[in-house]
Protein backbone atom coordinates (compact mmCIF):
# COMPACT_ATOMS: atom_id res chain seq x y z
CA UNK A 1 0.00 0.00 0.00
CA UNK A 2 1.33 3.22 -0.92
CA UNK A 3 2.27 6.37 1.45
CA UNK A 4 -0.13 9.51 1.30
CA UNK A 5 3.73 11.31 0.27
CA UNK A 6 4.03 8.51 -2.68
CA UNK A 7 0.76 8.70 -3.95
CA UNK A 8 1.31 13.05 -3.81
CA UNK A 9 4.62 11.77 -5.73
CA UNK A 10 2.96 9.79 -8.75
CA UNK A 11 0.61 12.88 -9.34
CA UNK A 12 0.60 14.35 -12.30
CA UNK A 13 -0.36 18.00 -11.65
CA UNK A 14 -1.09 20.90 -13.70
CA UNK A 15 0.45 24.32 -14.15
CA UNK A 16 -0.96 26.38 -11.53
CA UNK A 17 -1.68 29.10 -14.08
CA UNK A 18 -4.01 26.57 -15.69
CA UNK A 19 -6.14 25.76 -12.97
CA UNK A 20 -6.27 29.38 -12.52
CA UNK A 21 -7.45 30.29 -15.83
CA UNK A 22 -10.02 27.97 -15.71
CA UNK A 23 -11.04 29.66 -12.88
CA UNK A 24 -11.28 32.76 -14.76
CA UNK A 25 -8.01 34.38 -13.01
CA UNK A 26 -5.62 36.11 -15.09
CA UNK A 27 -1.94 35.65 -15.37
CA UNK A 28 -2.06 39.95 -13.69
CA UNK A 29 -4.23 38.63 -10.93
CA UNK A 30 -1.92 35.90 -9.83
CA UNK A 31 1.66 36.29 -7.90
CA UNK A 32 3.41 32.70 -8.38
CA UNK A 33 5.46 30.50 -5.99
CA UNK A 34 6.49 27.90 -7.89
CA UNK A 35 5.11 26.53 -11.10
CA UNK A 36 2.47 25.05 -8.65
CA UNK A 37 1.51 27.75 -5.81
CA UNK A 38 0.06 31.13 -6.20
CA UNK A 39 -1.52 33.50 -4.17
CA UNK A 40 -4.54 35.15 -5.55
CA UNK A 41 -4.36 38.97 -5.44
CA UNK A 42 -6.95 41.61 -5.04
CA UNK A 43 -7.13 42.48 -8.59
CA UNK A 44 -9.14 39.56 -8.77
CA UNK A 45 -11.35 39.97 -5.89
CA UNK A 46 -12.05 43.86 -6.73
CA UNK A 47 -13.25 42.81 -10.43
CA UNK A 48 -15.52 40.19 -8.96
CA UNK A 49 -17.02 42.35 -6.22
CA UNK A 50 -20.50 42.07 -7.33
CA UNK A 51 -20.85 38.38 -8.96
CA UNK A 52 -23.22 36.31 -6.66
CA UNK A 53 -22.06 33.84 -4.39
CA UNK A 54 -21.74 30.08 -4.92
CA UNK A 55 -23.54 27.85 -2.11
CA UNK A 56 -21.18 27.52 1.35
CA UNK A 57 -21.19 24.03 2.48
CA UNK A 58 -19.23 23.57 5.79
CA UNK A 59 -17.60 19.85 6.59
CA UNK A 60 -17.00 19.06 10.42
CA UNK A 61 -16.86 16.12 11.97
CA UNK A 62 -17.80 14.26 15.87
CA UNK A 63 -14.76 14.74 18.41
CA UNK A 64 -11.69 13.48 17.17
CA UNK A 65 -10.38 9.58 18.34
CA UNK A 66 -6.78 7.67 17.92
CA UNK A 67 -8.57 5.78 15.60
CA UNK A 68 -8.76 9.13 13.16
CA UNK A 69 -12.13 10.26 11.24
CA UNK A 70 -10.34 12.05 7.85
CA UNK A 71 -12.34 15.10 7.86
CA UNK A 72 -10.12 16.97 5.56
CA UNK A 73 -9.74 13.73 3.13
CA UNK A 74 -13.60 13.69 3.20
CA UNK A 75 -13.72 17.68 2.40
CA UNK A 76 -11.02 16.98 -0.88
CA UNK A 77 -12.49 14.25 -1.69
CA UNK A 78 -15.97 15.82 -2.01
CA UNK A 79 -14.70 18.47 -3.69
CA UNK A 80 -13.12 15.70 -6.65
CA UNK A 81 -16.67 13.91 -6.33
CA UNK A 82 -18.78 17.44 -7.14
CA UNK A 83 -16.32 17.62 -10.46
CA UNK A 84 -17.26 13.99 -11.22
CA UNK A 85 -20.98 14.81 -11.23
CA UNK A 86 -20.72 17.91 -13.22
CA UNK A 87 -20.51 20.10 -10.61
CA UNK A 88 -18.66 23.55 -10.53
CA UNK A 89 -16.80 23.49 -7.10
CA UNK A 90 -13.97 24.35 -4.97
CA UNK A 91 -12.63 23.70 -1.93
CA UNK A 92 -11.30 26.11 1.28
CA UNK A 93 -9.20 24.79 3.40
CA UNK A 94 -6.54 25.65 6.70
CA UNK A 95 -3.01 25.61 6.29
CA UNK A 96 -1.39 23.01 8.39
CA UNK A 97 0.62 23.99 11.49
CA UNK A 98 4.07 22.91 12.17
CA UNK A 99 3.61 21.59 15.17
CA UNK A 100 1.44 18.61 14.47
CA UNK A 101 3.18 18.19 11.39
CA UNK A 102 6.22 17.02 13.64
CA UNK A 103 4.40 16.01 16.38
CA UNK A 104 1.82 13.39 16.62
CA UNK A 105 -1.04 14.20 14.03
CA UNK A 106 1.39 14.62 10.68
CA UNK A 107 -0.06 16.09 7.82
CA UNK A 108 -3.34 18.24 7.16
CA UNK A 109 -3.51 17.72 3.49
CA UNK A 110 -6.15 15.06 3.13
CA UNK A 111 -4.57 11.78 2.72
CA UNK A 112 -4.89 8.37 -0.18
CA UNK A 113 -6.05 10.00 -3.12
CA UNK A 114 -8.11 13.23 -1.98
CA UNK A 115 -5.16 15.42 -1.17
CA UNK A 116 -4.10 19.19 -2.23
CA UNK A 117 -0.47 19.12 -3.83
CA UNK A 118 2.15 19.84 -3.98
CA UNK A 119 1.54 17.83 -0.34
CA UNK A 120 4.97 18.38 1.38
CA UNK A 121 5.02 21.97 0.41
CA UNK A 122 1.80 23.04 1.65
CA UNK A 123 2.49 20.77 4.92
CA UNK A 124 5.85 22.53 5.56
CA UNK A 125 6.63 26.01 5.05
CA UNK A 126 3.99 26.60 1.99
CA UNK A 127 4.02 30.19 0.80
CA UNK A 128 5.57 31.47 4.14
CA UNK A 129 2.23 32.95 5.28
CA UNK A 130 2.99 31.40 8.65
CA UNK A 131 6.54 32.64 9.25
CA UNK A 132 5.12 36.49 8.14
CA UNK A 133 2.47 35.66 11.05
CA UNK A 134 5.13 34.62 13.56
CA UNK A 135 7.47 37.21 12.65
CA UNK A 136 4.47 39.66 12.76
CA UNK A 137 3.72 38.92 16.42
CA UNK A 138 6.95 38.53 17.65
CA UNK A 139 8.33 41.99 16.44
CA UNK A 140 5.02 43.80 18.54
CA UNK A 141 6.86 41.52 20.96
CA UNK A 142 10.27 43.29 20.84
CA UNK A 143 8.37 46.64 20.71
CA UNK A 144 7.07 46.39 23.84
CA UNK A 145 10.03 45.33 25.32
CA UNK A 146 12.26 47.99 23.65
CA UNK A 147 9.41 51.18 24.81
CA UNK A 148 10.07 49.82 28.48
CA UNK A 149 13.80 49.44 27.50
CA UNK A 150 13.93 53.49 26.37
CA UNK A 151 11.80 55.02 28.85
CA UNK A 152 8.62 53.09 29.19
CA UNK A 153 6.61 56.55 28.03
CA UNK A 154 3.45 54.66 28.40
CA UNK A 155 3.99 53.41 31.89
CA UNK A 156 3.28 49.82 31.22
CA UNK A 157 3.18 47.62 33.88
CA UNK A 158 5.65 44.69 33.26
CA UNK A 159 3.51 42.08 35.13
CA UNK A 160 0.70 42.80 33.07
CA UNK A 161 1.80 42.65 29.89
CA UNK A 162 -0.73 40.25 27.89
CA UNK A 163 0.99 39.44 24.81
CA UNK A 164 3.34 36.80 24.11
CA UNK A 165 5.22 35.69 21.47
CA UNK A 166 4.98 32.56 19.45
CA UNK A 167 6.85 30.13 17.55
CA UNK A 168 4.78 27.14 14.63
CA UNK A 169 6.46 24.25 16.65
CA UNK A 170 5.79 22.35 19.99
CA UNK A 171 7.89 23.36 22.82
CA UNK A 172 7.19 23.12 26.06
CA UNK A 173 10.12 24.51 27.68
CA UNK A 174 9.01 27.89 26.19
CA UNK A 175 5.73 28.21 28.00
CA UNK A 176 7.03 29.62 30.43
CA UNK A 177 10.10 31.66 30.51
CA UNK A 178 12.20 34.75 32.30
CA UNK A 179 13.24 37.26 29.24
CA UNK A 180 16.23 40.10 29.79
CA UNK A 181 18.48 38.45 31.83
CA UNK A 182 21.81 40.00 31.73
CA UNK A 183 23.41 43.41 32.24
CA UNK A 184 21.30 46.80 31.61
CA UNK A 185 21.61 46.93 28.22
CA UNK A 186 19.98 43.59 27.49
CA UNK A 187 16.45 44.56 28.59
CA UNK A 188 14.17 44.60 31.84
CA UNK A 189 13.90 41.13 33.22
CA UNK A 190 10.29 39.81 33.24
CA UNK A 191 8.58 35.97 33.27
CA UNK A 192 7.04 35.44 29.37
CA UNK A 193 5.30 33.30 27.16
CA UNK A 194 4.89 31.34 24.33
CA UNK A 195 2.24 30.60 22.21
CA UNK A 196 2.33 28.11 19.09
CA UNK A 197 1.81 30.60 15.96
CA UNK A 198 -1.38 29.23 15.48
CA UNK A 199 -2.81 30.40 18.34
CA UNK A 200 -1.91 33.53 18.22
CA UNK A 201 -4.19 37.32 17.92
CA UNK A 202 -2.58 37.69 14.82
CA UNK A 203 -3.81 34.65 13.83
CA UNK A 204 -7.23 35.10 14.25
CA UNK A 205 -7.17 38.99 12.81
CA UNK A 206 -5.14 37.74 9.14
CA UNK A 207 -8.04 34.93 9.42
CA UNK A 208 -10.87 37.41 10.17
CA UNK A 209 -9.84 40.62 8.05
CA UNK A 210 -11.59 41.69 4.90
CA UNK A 211 -8.54 43.74 3.18
CA UNK A 212 -5.59 45.71 4.54
CA UNK A 213 -6.91 48.71 5.70
CA UNK A 214 -9.33 46.60 7.83
CA UNK A 215 -6.01 44.57 9.10
CA UNK A 216 -4.13 46.72 10.20
CA UNK A 217 -6.81 48.45 12.59
CA UNK A 218 -7.41 45.69 13.92
CA UNK A 219 -3.99 44.83 14.72
CA UNK A 220 -3.61 48.22 15.94
CA UNK A 221 -6.56 47.49 18.40
CA UNK A 222 -4.55 44.47 19.92
CA UNK A 223 -4.65 45.26 23.40
CA UNK A 224 -1.15 44.21 24.58
CA UNK A 225 -0.90 45.41 28.49
CA UNK A 226 -1.88 47.48 31.59
CA UNK A 227 -0.53 50.67 32.23
CA UNK A 228 1.10 51.27 36.27
CA UNK A 229 -2.96 52.91 36.66
CA UNK A 230 -4.64 49.69 35.20
CA UNK A 231 -5.82 51.36 31.83
CA UNK A 232 -5.46 49.15 29.05
CA UNK A 233 -2.27 49.91 26.25
CA UNK A 234 -2.97 48.51 22.81
CA UNK A 235 -0.89 47.84 19.78
CA UNK A 236 -1.64 51.01 18.14
CA UNK A 237 0.21 53.19 21.20
CA UNK A 238 3.27 51.06 20.94
CA UNK A 239 3.38 51.76 16.72
CA UNK A 240 3.95 48.36 15.61
CA UNK A 241 0.35 48.26 13.92
CA UNK A 242 1.84 49.60 10.54
CA UNK A 243 4.97 47.66 10.10
CA UNK A 244 3.10 44.13 11.37
CA UNK A 245 0.76 45.07 8.33
CA UNK A 246 3.83 45.68 6.23
CA UNK A 247 4.90 41.27 6.96
CA UNK A 248 1.44 40.41 6.85
CA UNK A 249 0.96 42.03 3.06
CA UNK A 250 1.47 39.22 0.97
CA UNK A 251 0.07 36.51 3.56
CA UNK A 252 -2.93 38.39 3.04
CA UNK A 253 -3.36 36.69 -0.11
CA UNK A 254 -5.03 33.76 -0.52
CA UNK A 255 -3.20 30.65 -2.03
CA UNK A 256 -4.41 28.68 -4.96
CA UNK A 257 -3.39 25.10 -5.47
CA UNK A 258 -4.82 21.74 -7.05
CA UNK A 259 -5.80 18.46 -5.83
CA UNK A 260 -4.46 15.01 -7.13
CA UNK A 261 -7.89 15.49 -9.26
CA UNK A 262 -7.16 18.97 -10.32
CA UNK A 263 -10.05 20.72 -8.60
CA UNK A 264 -8.46 23.65 -7.56
CA UNK A 265 -7.87 24.53 -3.57
CA UNK A 266 -7.62 27.39 -1.90
CA UNK A 267 -5.84 27.33 1.48
CA UNK A 268 -5.24 30.28 3.91
CA UNK A 269 -5.14 30.47 7.35
CA UNK A 270 -4.82 27.93 9.98
CA UNK A 271 -6.01 28.64 13.89
CA UNK A 272 -6.40 26.18 15.73
CA UNK A 273 -9.77 25.23 17.11
CA UNK A 274 -9.16 24.07 20.01
CA UNK A 275 -7.27 27.31 21.34
CA UNK A 276 -8.63 29.56 18.44
CA UNK A 277 -11.45 29.99 16.39
CA UNK A 278 -10.32 27.03 13.86
CA UNK A 279 -11.46 28.58 10.62
CA UNK A 280 -9.79 29.45 7.04
CA UNK A 281 -9.83 33.32 5.99
CA UNK A 282 -12.68 35.24 5.71
CA UNK A 283 -10.96 36.88 2.36
CA UNK A 284 -10.52 32.99 1.17
CA UNK A 285 -13.59 31.43 1.79
CA UNK A 286 -15.29 34.80 0.27
CA UNK A 287 -13.34 34.36 -2.74
CA UNK A 288 -13.85 30.81 -3.11
CA UNK A 289 -17.86 31.40 -3.12
CA UNK A 290 -17.41 33.80 -6.14
CA UNK A 291 -15.07 31.20 -8.26
CA UNK A 292 -17.86 28.10 -8.25
CA UNK A 293 -20.63 26.95 -7.52
CA UNK A 294 -19.98 24.91 -4.38
CA UNK A 295 -17.78 26.18 -1.93
CA UNK A 296 -16.54 23.26 0.06
CA UNK A 297 -14.73 24.24 3.69
CA UNK A 298 -13.85 22.48 6.98
CA UNK A 299 -13.61 23.46 10.73
CA UNK A 300 -11.25 22.20 12.92
CA UNK A 301 -11.14 18.99 15.32
CA UNK A 302 -15.36 18.20 16.48
CA UNK A 303 -18.44 20.02 15.60
CA UNK A 304 -18.54 20.92 19.23
CA UNK A 305 -15.28 23.48 18.69
CA UNK A 306 -14.71 24.18 14.63
CA UNK A 307 -18.46 24.01 13.23
CA UNK A 308 -19.55 25.98 16.51
CA UNK A 309 -17.06 28.86 15.90
CA UNK A 310 -17.06 28.64 12.29
CA UNK A 311 -21.29 29.53 12.76
CA UNK A 312 -20.88 31.43 15.72
CA UNK A 313 -18.28 34.35 14.74
CA UNK A 314 -17.00 33.13 11.53
CA UNK A 315 -20.30 33.30 9.58
CA UNK A 316 -21.82 36.05 11.94
CA UNK A 317 -18.93 38.55 11.20
CA UNK A 318 -18.52 37.92 7.79
CA UNK A 319 -22.28 37.49 7.36
CA UNK A 320 -22.08 34.25 5.49
CA UNK A 321 -24.88 31.66 4.89
CA UNK A 322 -23.87 28.28 5.19
CA UNK A 323 -26.39 25.86 2.63
CA UNK A 324 -25.47 22.95 4.29
CA UNK A 325 -23.27 20.98 6.82
CA UNK A 326 -21.18 17.52 6.44
CA UNK A 327 -20.94 15.60 9.90
CA UNK A 328 -17.86 13.25 9.31
CA UNK A 329 -17.30 10.14 11.28
CA UNK A 330 -16.06 6.14 11.23
CA UNK A 331 -17.30 3.10 12.85
CA UNK A 332 -13.84 2.95 14.51
CA UNK A 333 -14.57 6.01 16.31
CA UNK A 334 -18.07 5.50 17.20
CA UNK A 335 -16.84 2.33 18.40
CA UNK A 336 -14.43 3.57 20.62
CA UNK A 337 -16.59 6.27 22.08
CA UNK A 338 -18.30 2.89 23.37
CA UNK A 339 -15.33 2.14 25.23
CA UNK A 340 -13.78 -0.56 23.08
CA UNK A 341 -9.73 -0.22 23.58
CA UNK A 342 -8.59 1.19 20.03
CA UNK A 343 -6.83 -2.49 18.97
CA UNK A 344 -10.26 -3.94 18.95
CA UNK A 345 -11.64 -1.96 16.90
CA UNK A 346 -11.52 -3.93 13.75
CA UNK A 347 -13.90 -6.32 15.21
CA UNK A 348 -17.82 -6.02 14.63
CA UNK A 349 -19.39 -4.67 17.91
CA UNK A 350 -23.10 -3.66 17.57
CA UNK A 351 -23.29 -2.99 21.21
CA UNK A 352 -20.20 -0.86 21.61
CA UNK A 353 -21.71 0.83 18.53
CA UNK A 354 -24.90 1.67 19.74
CA UNK A 355 -22.96 2.87 23.24
CA UNK A 356 -20.54 5.09 21.08
CA UNK A 357 -23.84 6.40 18.51
CA UNK A 358 -24.65 9.34 21.25
CA UNK A 359 -21.46 11.22 20.66
CA UNK A 360 -22.51 11.36 16.61
CA UNK A 361 -25.98 12.25 17.89
CA UNK A 362 -25.60 14.82 19.70
CA UNK A 363 -23.43 16.69 16.87
CA UNK A 364 -26.21 15.89 14.57
CA UNK A 365 -28.62 17.92 17.08
CA UNK A 366 -26.53 20.69 17.94
CA UNK A 367 -26.04 21.16 13.71
CA UNK A 368 -29.78 20.92 13.31
CA UNK A 369 -30.03 23.38 16.03
CA UNK A 370 -28.26 25.69 14.12
CA UNK A 371 -31.20 25.57 11.12
CA UNK A 372 -29.19 23.72 8.77
CA UNK A 373 -29.66 20.79 6.94
CA UNK A 374 -27.16 17.95 8.01
CA UNK A 375 -25.92 14.61 5.85
CA UNK A 376 -23.46 12.41 7.84
CA UNK A 377 -20.41 11.25 5.75
CA UNK A 378 -19.43 7.84 7.28
CA UNK A 379 -15.74 7.71 6.04
CA UNK A 380 -15.77 3.82 5.10
CA UNK A 381 -13.27 1.00 6.16
CA UNK A 382 -12.51 -2.72 4.74
CA UNK A 383 -13.33 -3.67 8.39
CA UNK A 384 -16.52 -2.08 8.88
CA UNK A 385 -19.64 -4.59 8.23
CA UNK A 386 -23.06 -4.27 6.54
CA UNK A 387 -24.69 -4.52 10.02
CA UNK A 388 -22.88 -1.65 11.31
CA UNK A 389 -23.11 0.58 8.48
CA UNK A 390 -26.77 -0.02 8.20
CA UNK A 391 -27.40 0.70 12.61
CA UNK A 392 -25.57 4.22 11.75
CA UNK A 393 -27.93 5.00 8.72
CA UNK A 394 -30.58 4.19 10.68
CA UNK A 395 -29.91 6.70 13.55
CA UNK A 396 -29.46 9.23 11.15
CA UNK A 397 -32.58 8.99 9.61
CA UNK A 398 -33.93 9.11 13.36
CA UNK A 399 -32.59 12.30 13.60
CA UNK A 400 -33.60 13.66 10.52
CA UNK A 401 -30.34 13.43 8.70
CA UNK A 402 -29.14 12.24 5.33
CA UNK A 403 -26.29 9.40 5.40
CA UNK A 404 -23.52 8.56 2.64
CA UNK A 405 -20.98 6.58 2.54
CA UNK A 406 -17.35 8.28 1.40
CA UNK A 407 -14.74 5.84 0.03
CA UNK A 408 -12.71 9.36 -0.72
CA UNK A 409 -9.37 7.40 0.60
CA UNK A 410 -9.45 4.61 -1.55
CA UNK A 411 -11.12 5.97 -4.76
CA UNK A 412 -10.99 9.39 -4.82
CA UNK A 413 -13.67 11.57 -6.34
CA UNK A 414 -15.36 8.34 -7.65
CA UNK A 415 -15.47 7.23 -3.94
CA UNK A 416 -17.38 10.50 -2.85
CA UNK A 417 -20.57 10.38 -6.02
CA UNK A 418 -23.04 9.16 -3.42
CA UNK A 419 -21.58 12.12 -0.68
CA UNK A 420 -22.08 14.61 -3.68
CA UNK A 421 -25.17 13.95 -4.90
CA UNK A 422 -26.92 14.05 -1.21
CA UNK A 423 -25.11 17.32 -0.22
CA UNK A 424 -26.10 18.76 -3.75
CA UNK A 425 -29.79 17.78 -2.76
CA UNK A 426 -28.95 18.92 0.94
CA UNK A 427 -28.25 22.40 -0.51
CA UNK A 428 -31.66 22.66 -1.91
CA UNK A 429 -33.55 22.16 1.32
CA UNK A 430 -35.25 24.53 3.42
CA UNK A 431 -32.62 26.51 5.45
CA UNK A 432 -32.50 28.44 8.93
CA UNK A 433 -29.66 29.96 9.92
CA UNK A 434 -29.31 30.98 13.20
CA UNK A 435 -26.49 30.91 16.12
CA UNK A 436 -26.46 29.63 19.64
CA UNK A 437 -26.59 33.18 20.86
CA UNK A 438 -27.10 37.05 19.86
CA UNK A 439 -24.86 39.70 20.01
CA UNK A 440 -27.04 41.33 23.11
CA UNK A 441 -26.26 39.04 25.48
CA UNK A 442 -23.42 39.01 27.84
CA UNK A 443 -20.38 37.09 27.97
CA UNK A 444 -21.65 35.22 30.95
CA UNK A 445 -24.60 34.45 28.87
CA UNK A 446 -22.94 33.54 25.53
CA UNK A 447 -20.24 30.81 27.77
CA UNK A 448 -23.61 30.06 29.47
CA UNK A 449 -25.52 29.35 26.04
CA UNK A 450 -22.60 27.70 24.18
CA UNK A 451 -21.99 25.45 27.09
CA UNK A 452 -25.82 24.44 27.88
CA UNK A 453 -26.49 23.56 23.95
CA UNK A 454 -23.57 22.95 22.30
CA UNK A 455 -21.65 20.41 25.44
CA UNK A 456 -24.98 19.42 27.20
CA UNK A 457 -23.71 20.68 30.12
CA UNK A 458 -25.41 21.68 33.36
CA UNK A 459 -24.17 24.78 34.06
CA UNK A 460 -20.97 26.73 34.20
CA UNK A 461 -18.24 27.14 36.82
CA UNK A 462 -16.22 30.44 37.13
CA UNK A 463 -13.32 30.65 38.90
CA UNK A 464 -12.60 34.22 40.38
CA UNK A 465 -9.86 34.88 38.06
CA UNK A 466 -12.32 34.53 35.14
CA UNK A 467 -14.93 36.84 36.67
CA UNK A 468 -12.42 39.60 37.45
CA UNK A 469 -11.29 39.10 34.06
CA UNK A 470 -14.81 39.61 32.99
CA UNK A 471 -15.57 42.09 35.06
CA UNK A 472 -12.39 43.96 33.74
CA UNK A 473 -12.78 43.48 30.27
CA UNK A 474 -16.77 45.22 30.60
CA UNK A 475 -14.98 47.88 32.28
CA UNK A 476 -12.82 48.92 29.35
CA UNK A 477 -16.02 48.92 27.05
CA UNK A 478 -19.41 48.25 27.14
CA UNK A 479 -19.36 46.76 23.68
CA UNK A 480 -16.91 44.14 24.54
CA UNK A 481 -19.34 42.72 26.57
CA UNK A 482 -21.53 42.06 23.03
CA UNK A 483 -18.68 40.40 21.36
CA UNK A 484 -18.72 36.88 20.26
CA UNK A 485 -16.95 33.99 22.17
CA UNK A 486 -14.53 31.63 21.74
CA UNK A 487 -13.73 28.71 23.95
CA UNK A 488 -10.73 27.12 24.68
CA UNK A 489 -11.54 23.24 25.25
CA UNK A 490 -10.58 19.79 25.27
CA UNK A 491 -11.18 18.28 21.70
CA UNK A 492 -11.55 14.73 22.95
CA UNK A 493 -15.00 15.51 24.62
CA UNK A 494 -18.46 17.34 24.78
CA UNK A 495 -17.14 18.42 28.08
CA UNK A 496 -13.51 19.96 29.08
CA UNK A 497 -12.82 16.74 30.46
CA UNK A 498 -10.89 14.35 27.99
CA UNK A 499 -11.67 11.24 29.33
CA UNK A 500 -15.51 12.12 28.81
CA UNK A 501 -16.67 10.22 25.72
CA UNK A 502 -19.92 9.18 24.36
CA UNK A 503 -22.04 12.16 25.13
CA UNK A 504 -21.34 13.21 28.82
CA UNK A 505 -24.50 14.19 31.02
CA UNK A 506 -24.02 15.84 34.71
CA UNK A 507 -21.64 18.08 33.99
CA UNK A 508 -20.16 21.73 34.54
CA UNK A 509 -17.99 23.69 32.29
CA UNK A 510 -15.02 24.83 34.25
CA UNK A 511 -14.09 28.05 33.33
CA UNK A 512 -10.66 28.96 34.77
CA UNK A 513 -9.72 32.50 32.77
CA UNK A 514 -11.09 34.97 29.96
CA UNK A 515 -9.06 36.73 27.59
CA UNK A 516 -10.06 39.99 25.66
CA UNK A 517 -9.03 39.72 21.78
CA UNK A 518 -10.42 43.36 20.90
CA UNK A 519 -7.96 43.06 17.31
CA UNK A 520 -9.82 39.53 16.63
CA UNK A 521 -13.21 40.93 17.51
CA UNK A 522 -13.85 38.14 20.37
CA UNK A 523 -13.47 36.91 23.40
CA UNK A 524 -11.31 33.86 24.15
CA UNK A 525 -12.47 31.40 26.96
CA UNK A 526 -10.13 29.03 28.76
CA UNK A 527 -11.79 25.74 30.17
CA UNK A 528 -10.43 22.68 31.92
CA UNK A 529 -6.49 22.34 31.14
CA UNK A 530 -6.03 23.50 27.78
CA UNK A 531 -2.92 24.79 26.47
CA UNK A 532 -2.07 26.96 23.92
CA UNK A 533 1.41 25.68 23.66
CA UNK A 534 1.58 21.91 23.34
CA UNK A 535 4.39 19.41 23.63
CA UNK A 536 6.10 17.22 21.56
CA UNK A 537 5.41 12.97 22.54
CA UNK A 538 7.81 10.79 23.12
CA UNK A 539 8.25 9.54 19.92
CA UNK A 540 7.34 12.90 18.01
CA UNK A 541 5.93 12.40 13.40
CA UNK A 542 9.87 14.16 12.80
CA UNK A 543 12.02 11.62 13.21
CA UNK A 544 10.49 9.58 10.48
CA UNK A 545 10.67 12.66 8.19
CA UNK A 546 14.08 12.57 5.96
CA UNK A 547 15.34 14.14 2.45
CA UNK A 548 17.17 11.37 0.96
CA UNK A 549 20.08 11.62 -1.76
CA UNK A 550 18.37 13.21 -4.63
CA UNK A 551 16.56 15.65 -2.79
CA UNK A 552 13.01 14.37 -2.35
CA UNK A 553 11.07 14.84 1.02
CA UNK A 554 10.45 11.09 2.78
CA UNK A 555 8.27 10.19 5.51
CA UNK A 556 6.36 12.82 5.63
CA UNK A 557 3.12 11.16 6.96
Amino acid sequence: MLTDIEIANGATLKPITSIASELGITDDELDLYGKYKAKINDTFIARNADKPDGKLILVTAINPTPAGEGKTTTTVGLGQAMKKIGKNAIIALREPSLGPVFGVKGGAAGGGYSQVLPMEDINLHFTGDFHAITAANNLLCAMIDNHIQQGNALNIDQRRILFPRVTDTNDRALRNIVIGLGKKVDGVPREDHFMITVASEVMAVLCLATSIADLRERLGNILVAYNMKGEPVYCREIGAAGAMTALLRDAMMPNLVQTLENTPAIIHGGPFANIAHGCNSVKATKLALKLADYTITEAGFGADLGAEKFLDIKCRMAKLHPSAVVLVATVRALKYNGGIAKDQLKDENLDALAAGMCNLEAHIDNLRGFGLPVVVAINRFHTDTDDELDMIRKACEAKGADFALSEVFAKGGEGGIELAEKVVAACEKENSFRYTYEDETTIKEKIEAVAAKIYGAEGVSFSADALKSISSIIALDEKYNHLPICVAKTQYSLSDDPTKLGRPTGFKLNVRDVKLCAGAGFIVVYTGDIMTMPGLPKAPAALNIDVDENGKIVGLF
